[in-house]
């Protein structure tokens, strides 16, 4: 979860001038237990926070600034928002992640390559020496049109951040942990690798969306993608916004984590210091409908067969692997034989059939992410059609719900051998209505 939190809270702006003065900055009532129980509850384990944003201003207490919450009223100029942060997810087990603007329109060392960088280094250094294991660190090359032109030393940085941390991930539109997708609305493409060259990758110039939306089948780097999406119009608190509708993060999540993705939701904390109580509410209904969808698996009760099986009946490559708990290390696998048509099948166990409008497949991705094409028939008929598939694939029919006895998912390509499939669920969403049904 990501909580865009600073000066422009209290200024009803999306990017500061870095002109504000910090004594605006005063969340009376700040609470980040609240901010990690809220993200506890939504399933989250990762909180990221806007530690600097393009404004300058710093939520910690920086040697190296004094725009920051030294400055500020709240807590007499004694605050850490960082530190607060960084308790309240310890005590949750959440991990925590930081967000470091490379554009800063407050310090004056902004446009003198040397010294910037020399300044930003030393926040970084700060950041990953003070607060304990740090996750992920976010980097982006965003600026405004008018900013003064200079250059930023991205491989300097990340040098330090692996040397200071060596199990972080780091975040950028060139990874090299993570990707941007390459929207902010939180959709991945309908083909999503996780595979990608970065030597076709810039972080600040040049950047193709289309290629970071979809990733890359012949790509040398495994740079999974990150969909980042607000629960809000903006990304800071505004009085006159409130939370997308539940129909809406719905679509992002069928869209990004249904697409062989990680999302990022930013839920910014208000002028209080608190998660308005309107965005924990949708949250709740919001997780509440995911466990509703997905907390039944129908095809559970079903019988499975398939195309073929490595190793023989007993070779432990059966496809009954589908069906179990383990949707990481147990698997389907077929023989090597028919490369580019294998098949695996559920069928109802039960006279009444089956009833649902979801369809899951998921890859044993540990072992690489393979599967090129995909359909999926119901008793003969095609209902979905797909390429990639990766950790997760998720089909909400186009149709609505299908009524049937049997539920065939045939594999038409894969790249680096056999695919691989470790589990298959048949679901029913209540709140999906295509047409108008």
């Amino acid at each position: 979860m990501f909580l865009h939190f600073g000066v422009n809270t209290f200024t009803d702006s999306e990017w500061g001038t870095g002109q504000e003065n910090p004594a605006i900055f005063n969340p009376v009532g700040l609470d980040a237990n609240q901010w990690v129980d809220t993200a506890s509850q939504l399933g989250v384990n990762l909180v990221i926070l806007t530690a600097k944003h393009h404004d300058g201003f710093c939520l910690w207490p920086s040697k190296y600034t004094d725009h920051s919450v030294i400055g500020s009223p709240w807590k007499s100029g004694k605050g850490d928002v960082v530190q607060e942060l960084v308790n309240a997810a310890k005590r949750r087990g959440v991990d925590v992640g930081l967000y470091l603007s490379p554009w800063d329109r407050h310090d004056g060392r902004y446009g003198q390559t040397k010294e910037y960088n020399e300044y930003y280094l030393a926040q970084l250094q700060e950041l990953l020496n003070k607060y304990g294991s740090v996750k992920e660190i976010w980097f982006d090359g965003v600026k405004g049109s008018n900013a003064p032109n200079m250059s930023y030393y991205f491989s300097d940085w990340f040098s330090m951040v692996k040397e200071l941390q060596s199990t972080i991930n780091i975040f950028s539109n060139a990874g090299p942990d993570v990707r941007w997708v390459g929207d902010e609305k939180g959709f991945a493409g309908s083909t999503s690798w996780s595979t990608i060259n970065r030597t076709s990758l810039s972080i600040e110039n040049g950047i193709i969306v289309d290629y970071l939306n979809t990733g890359d089948p012949k790509g040398t780097d495994w740079i999974p993608a990150e969909c980042d999406v607000s629960v809000r119009a903006g990304w800071f608190w505004h009085k006159s916004q409130s939370p997308k509708n539940l129909t809406d993060l719905l679509n992002i999540y069928y869209n990004s984590v249904g697409r062989h993705c990680v999302l990022l939701l930013n839920v910014p904390p208000n002028t209080t210091g608190l998660i308005s109580e309107t965005d924990v509410v949708r949250l709740k209904e919001f997780r509440g409908a995911i466990d509703l969808i997905f907390s039944t698996n129908l095809a559970e009760k079903c019988s499975v067969k398939a195309s073929s099986q490595r190793g023989g009946e007993n070779g432990g490559f059966g496809p009954e692997n589908v069906l179990d708990n383990d949707h990481l290390w147990t698997y389907w696998a077929p023989s090597d034989e028919n490369e580019d048509d294998h098949w695996i099948e559920l069928r109802a166990k039960s006279n009444g059939g089956l009833r649902f409008n979801v369809i899951r497949i998921q890859e044993a991705i540990g072992l690489g992410q393979r599967i090129i094409r995909h359909e999926i028939y119901v008793d003969g008929a095609r209902v979905a059609k797909g390429t990639t598939v990766g950790y997760k694939k998720l089909h909400r029919l186009a149709k609505g719900e299908v009524h049937g006895n049997g539920v065939r998912v045939r594999i038409m390509g894969s790249r680096g051998g056999i695919p691989l499939i470790s589990s298959i669920g048949l679901h029913f969403d209540p709140f999906w209505h295509p047409n108008g049904h």
